[in-house]
């Protein structure tokens, strides 16, 4: 539909409209938006694949921690910053690869992170790690109605687009904030760091491995769909100008990557202390026992606690990010509708347990990564040499080359022959290729057109 967030209002997504709240200062708003993006990126995998990278990377903590920051942070971080500064939604930007592209990928990304993934995972892994373990509740009864009222509540608080930075900003996630900073604090306190010998994975490729780990969390895509909700809300606050909005997204998603790095770097080093760390079959494990050492008998329902506060700000995210989006791209729809929709959907696939999620979500991870990291870089290199060359082919033949080859790899095609290919990166090296024959036909192009003149 090629609507540009710029010009867009709440009325665009056919919400209640209500009148913008310009209450506050500007910095005050932007330290909101800020711990609003945080708490949306920081779901489920956030709070349990750190400490499993702690564990397993031993004394090769640091270039594995690194690998993770970069894709869990800088990633998220820069997809939120190259929507920001195109001011335009997903959509338009993926409309760079042609408008098959745009749809598809933008389509695609938001039900990854949707219903299909990311929105389910935040309610089943809430009954898993949080409800079982401290109620003794389980099976198909406990379960279905665990799921009914964790996303009734969480479809409540998304209800009203233009609320959302107060009711995650200044509330829930601030709350979350306390509780891992006193887990971390407590939990590096009172053992001492300990690194172990690393897994086979760590012990050969630290780096990449930690990447892959971050890649887990879905939040390089995630940024490119929180994006709008960001620009909803500080529009909303008065944010009314091209520069005040492009300004304030870009300093919002910076302050967010630094707090999600300084958690990420705590729960790492918490399993770096926790002694006979390797024994635990996963991160939740891990840091439920954290608490229960460095906190007593209430350290189950601090972990808890934390446990579903982070599911439930990022499925209150992911509802509203998701239900803008489908509400732009089908204008004969509203947002509600939309909202309600993907809180049924997750209900059903939540129902079925943490196991079938990630079995339906693995594909969709292997393939949308390539071409969204290939997309976020274009995105950000264009206005730096846009008084040399305009992407024309730069954008399509990259984009449809790393599209093609995540889409091989996913079919098992045999692709060793490309650097990388090993550990999951072999798509570099082809798309690159193909950018730099696009921005040699572009050039050409540009040449040509000038010399007609």
């Amino acid at each position: 539909m090629g609507i540009i967030l710029r010009k867009m209002s709440i009325n665009d997504v056919r919400a209640p409209a209500q009148s913008a709240s310009k209450s506050g200062s500007p910095i005050g708003i932007v330290i909101v938006a800020s711990l609003m993006l945080f708490s949306m990126f920081f779901g489920a995998g956030n709070l349990i694949f750190p400490p499993e990278v702690g564990v397993s990377s031993g004394t090769n903590f640091w270039p594995a921690t690194l690998g993770f920051l970069a894709a869990g942070v800088a990633l998220p971080v820069l997809a939120v910053i190259a929507v920001a500064i195109s001011g335009q939604s997903v959509r338009d930007i993926g409309n760079h690869g042609g408008k098959i592209f745009g749809v598809a990928f933008s389509v695609i990304a938001y039900l990854a992170i949707g219903a299909f993934y990311a929105l389910p995972r935040t309610g089943a892994v809430s009954m898993e790690t949080a409800i079982t373990p401290l109620l003794g509740w389980e099976g198909t009864f406990a379960n279905g109605a665990f799921n009914v009222v964790f996303f009734l509540i969480a479809l409540a608080l998304a209800w009203r687009p233009n609320n959302i930075i107060d009711a995650l900003g200044k509330f829930l996630t601030p709350a979350l904030v306390i509780l891992l900073a006193v887990l971390i604090t407590l939990a590096t306190v009172a053992n001492p760091r300990v690194p172990g010998t690393p897994t086979e994975e760590y012990a050969s490729a630290p780096f990449v491995t930690g990447l892959f780990e971050g890649y887990n969390t879905m939040d390089a895509i995630a940024g490119l769909a929180f994006s709008i909700v960001i620009v909803t809300s500080l529009r909303s606050k008065g944010f009314s100008t091209d520069r005040a909005l492009l300004r304030g997204t870009i300093t919002s998603a910076v302050i967010a990557g630094a707090l999600l790095a300084a958690i990420y770097l705590g729960l790492a080093w918490i399993g770096q202390t926790m002694p006979n760390g390797a024994s635990y079959d996963s991160g939740a494990a891990l840091l439920a026992d954290a608490s229960n050492l460095t906190m007593g008998n209430v350290g189950q329902a601090v972990f808890s606690a934390i446990v579903i506060l982070a599911c439930m700000t990022t499925a209150v995210g992911l509802i509203s990010a998701t239900s803008e989006f489908f509400a732009l791209l089908v204008p004969k729809t509203n947002y509600h509708f939309w909202a309600c929709l993907f809180t049924a959907l997750s209900i059903a696939f939540a129902f079925q347990g943490l196991d079938t999620v990630l079995a339906i979500a693995v594909p969709f991870i292997v393939f949308l990564y390539p071409p969204a990291i290939s997309l976020i870089a274009l995105t950000l290199l264009q206005p730096a040499v846009k008084r040399w060359v305009t992407f024309y082919w730069g954008f399509r033949l990259a984009l449809w080359v790393s599209v093609l080859w995540s889409a091989a790899t996913s079919f098992g095609a045999p692709l060793s022959f490309s650097p990388g290919q090993d550990v999951g990166l072999g798509w570099v090296v082809p798309t690159l290729l193909a950018f730099a024959i696009g921005v040699i036909i572009d050039v050409v192009s540009t040449s040509s057109s000038k010399k007609s003149e």
